[in-house]
């Protein structure tokens, strides 16, 4: 199925809205352009796509025609071109419908790169798109970005990393759940099963803090070349702020990181996102731990036993038996878990967040920003 293309005409002022209605033979209207009129007022226009059901429960850019044209100059490709399909509803993504709701979430079109890689890197079949996006389980594509892209575009990596007052960082996640909503139809309630949810469903999207990485950065790690910007997507859970204020030692930091890791509603033997503020990653690196120590250590201490997990219930034995470990580990090793650094200098709190689901049905993809590496 092809995105359907609505045109919301304002006195002559296109604004070119993707739904992805469906005509009564229940396929996708491919190509066909709907033409809505509203009064020539822009709140009106806001209105009406309240009314349309194309927003997230916040106000959207009318997405006029010519923004959304600047933001696909961005792109090499066709408008047409699909850049990830989703399974389930056998419903593809342009980059005409990406670069619509790019608009609509607030998108520069100098962020519309980001946005592109992030969802070619949800297509991967290892990310399970699917059923990352419609558990009960409440998860949100976590998008951690890497590289000069950070800077040459404005995104935080500093203080308030997770939380307001970034147009790039809000605006890039918000697009994403503007995408599954508006495009994959993963509408609350309906497809989207959620139990409760977590704020990350309106936009998940951090930079990664170069300049206090006291190791290789995380685009260099996955193996592109330090100017190639790179987007790591994670299925995530809840945010688990960890504090640390007291301990100077990297034992003494990672310990308390690794028993947030493994507390009793979070322990699986899926994948880890940690994300270290600057003031630990230091402590960290002046105890001479490299980066792999670090994940080493952390999946080391992650763990619970057999004992306790079969007294609350949570013991899988198919599950224990692939970790070949004696304690009941969070991950099979310690390449499951996302590790980079991003906050404020001050404040000895860095971050957990656990990955989707109870096993591992959903793996952490990355790709490269706006350059095809296999071209």
């Amino acid at each position: 199925m092809a995105n359907t293309c609505q045109l919301l005409e304002l006195h002559g002022v296109g604004y070119a809205v993707v739904t992805g209605l469906y005509c009564e033979c229940g396929e996708a209207m491919n190509g066909l352009t709907t033409k809505h009129k509203v009064a020539d007022d822009v709140l009106d226009a806001i209105d009406y796509c309240y009314e349309q059901g194309w927003t997230d429960g916040l106000p959207v850019v009318p997405p006029e025609a010519s923004r959304v044209a600047a933001m696909l100059q961005m792109e090499g490709r066709p408008a047409e071109t699909v850049i990830a399909h989703h399974p389930a509803t056998q419903i593809d993504l342009t980059l005409q419908g990406a670069a619509v709701n790019a608009v609509m979430a607030g998108c520069l079109p100098e962020y519309f790169p980001v946005v592109v890689a992030a969802f070619e890197a949800m297509a991967k079949k290892p990310f399970n798109f699917h059923g990352s996006t419609a558990s009960t389980g409440g998860s949100a594509p976590l998008l951690v970005v890497s590289g000069p892209i950070v800077d040459d575009i404005g995104m935080n990596a500093g203080v308030n990393l997770f939380g307001p007052g970034n147009r790039a960082n809000a605006t890039i996640g918000r697009a994403v759940r503007l995408i599954i909503l508006n495009i994959f139809r993963m509408t609350p309630g309906i497809a989207d099963k959620s139990t409760q949810g977590n704020p990350g469903k309106y936009s998940f999207c951090i930079a990664e803090r170069a300049d206090k990485t006291p190791w290789q950065c995380l685009n260099q790690e996955l193996g592109y070349a330090a100017e190639i910007s790179s987007v790591t997507v994670f299925a995530g859970g809840g945010f688990v702020n960890v504090e640390n204020h007291g301990g100077q030692t990297a034992e003494a930091v990672l310990e308390t990181i690794a028993d947030a890791m493994a507390n009793c509603g979070c322990i699986s033997i899926g994948q880890s996102a940690v994300i270290l503020s600057p003031e630990h990653a230091e402590i960290v690196a002046n105890s001479n731990f490299s980066k792999s120590d670090t994940r080493e250590f952390l999946f080391e201490h992650a763990s619970r036993s057999e004992e306790t997990l079969r007294r609350i219930g949570k013991f899988s034995p198919r599950e224990y038996a692939l970790q070949t470990q004696q304690d009941c580990h969070r991950g099979l090793s310690a390449d499951d878990i996302l590790l980079v650094v991003g906050g404020g200098d001050a404040g000895g709190h860095s971050s957990f967040i656990p990955s989707w689901s109870r096993t591992r049905a959903s793996m952490m993809q990355s790709e490269a920003i706006g350059v095809c590496i296999d071209c």
